[in-house]
């Protein structure tokens, strides 16, 4: 096992990150910028190495500003958390080349599965069904068009090398199609630096299903079962839950064992999430493949009570894998909800601002990830994740109603701080979640001409 780590993130993962190392007896050093320099994983961590001022362009992206931090505390290993560079493969190669173990799957691989036409072509390769659409990327409009007429309206418009719910756009007539497509080229190249797009059928009314698996560099891998990720707003994800929901057992198998065989045929280590959509035929199609820790990680490790984080720094390290298929066991389900410091009723838009007040819930079975306090800044520069609240339950009635309850308890105040609590209890209220009827288009209906969720009442 390796002696010391270096943590390349901030926030809430750099903690989950660090109190892992901790229980593991491996030493951290974490790197920070200007604007974390009195953050909680500054505090904790054996050594913090600041890299550079306030914009992550500047500091958590600056790929040599990381390694020169970890070459200058000792560090064996550099884990990357979710985000920032967690699946950038030149950075991957960089950390390998200055003699560092990147805590995930190979540079080369990462790099055929970071770029979403060639991870698609993979997974065909090895047999995991496809959206209908393009497989390679689609270089003028024109093959944009003749590929949506084949597979027929809507379709979507996603960055080949997209990610983070970023880089893609629904297009529902043909007439929109030569803007959306222009649009979501421009997009790709500003947030991604590459234009190139791939089209391919938008399937309605299907929801977000994933699997997670864990496989080593010795050819042995195990699934953790399913993740239902629908409740999203702009792509990115609100509520999370394991098992996924009203699916029948035979399908949660099949997604199980088909994203297992995916990520061997590929030749995957570490955590990694293979990403679904399933229709309301429950057939399943591939979206892609995150080569990286999930945010919503918890609620696999409350379902199947193995730490993830402890068996990414052990495949890390070249043990093989401690677990076998047989060895996996599902119990009892969880749920849990991002705080987001964001306002619902202004399109989602953050509201930074310092916190005044700050008490997270308690109480049986129920898990807070977070790095906020009381006095904590929440700045413009960073994601507006400020804590995740997981629960776990034997059943699905007990897990909602546990979670709504942490979240009544859940205390944050400061001026012109707003956040998703409010919006999150109304989706755990809502007659289709609550039978787990629902799908990617769940909060789109509830944001359409309602109530300022602000307005809602406690009960």
């Amino acid at each position: 096992m390796f002696e010391k780590v270096l943590i390349a993130n901030r926030g809430e993962i750099a903690l989950r990150i660090l109190r892992a190392c901790r229980e593991l007896g491996i030493r951290t050093a974490v790197v920070y910028s200007t604007a974390d320099a009195d953050s909680a994983a500054v505090r904790l961590a054996d050594e913090a190495v600041r890299i550079g001022p306030s914009p992550s362009r500047r500091s958590y992206l600056n790929a040599a500003a990381v390694v020169e931090a970890a070459r200058k505390v000792g560090a064996q290993a550099v884990h990357p958390g979710y985000g920032f560079l967690s699946e950038d493969a030149d950075f991957a190669e960089i950390c390998v080349d200055n003699g560092l173990t990147f805590v995930g799957p190979s540079p080369q691989v990462m790099a055929a599965l970071a770029d979403k036409s060639s991870a698609r072509a993979l997974m065909r390769r090895a047999g995991l069904p496809l959206p209908p659409g393009a497989v390679q990327p689609v270089p003028t409009v024109g093959e944009a068009a003749v590929v949506a007429a084949e597979v027929g309206y809507p379709v979507i418009v996603k960055a080949a090398a997209g990610g983070g719910g970023r880089g893609m756009t629904v297009v529902r007539a043909p007439a929109d199609l030569p803007r959306a497509y222009a649009r979501t080229r421009a997009a790709a190249q500003a947030a991604f630096g590459d234009d190139r797009v791939y089209v391919e059928r938008y399937l309605t009314d299907a929801r977000h299903v994933e699997v997670q698996v864990l496989c080593d560099s010795h050819g042995n891998g195990v699934h953790l079962g399913t993740r239902d990720c629908s409740v999203q707003r702009r792509h990115q994800k609100l509520v999370e839950e394991a098992p996924a929901p009203a699916l029948a057992p035979a399908t949660l198998d099949a997604l199980a064992r088909t994203a297992l065989r995916g990520a061997l045929d590929v030749g995957f280590t570490g955590a990694g999430t293979l990403e679904f959509l399933v229709d309301a035929e429950e057939r399943f199609h591939f979206l892609e493949i995150n080569c990286r820790i999930q945010v919503e990680h918890p609620v696999t490790e409350m379902i199947t009570g193995i730490d993830l984080v402890h068996e990414q720094f052990h495949i890390a390290a070249g043990t093989p894998l401690r677990l076998r298929q047989e060895d996996v066991r599902f119990t009892g389900v969880a749920v849990e909800c991002r705080v987001n410091v964001e306002d619902p009723d202004r399109g989602f838009v953050p509201t930074p601002g310092r916190l005044d007040r700050f008490v997270p819930p308690g109480g049986p079975f129920t898990r807070v990830d977070t790095h906020g306090h009381a006095g904590y800044l929440v700045g413009p520069h960073y994601d507006s994740l400020l804590a995740k609240v997981a629960v776990w339950a034997p059943d699905r009635d007990l897990a909602l109603s546990r979670l709504d309850r942490a979240l009544r308890e859940f205390e944050i105040t400061g001026p012109g701080v707003r956040t998703t609590i409010p919006f999150v209890r109304r989706v755990l209220d809502d007659a289709d979640f609550r039978k787990g009827r629902y799908s990617t288009g769940l909060v789109d209906r509830m944001t359409a001409g309602s109530t300022p969720v602000q307005q809602r009442r406690n009960r």
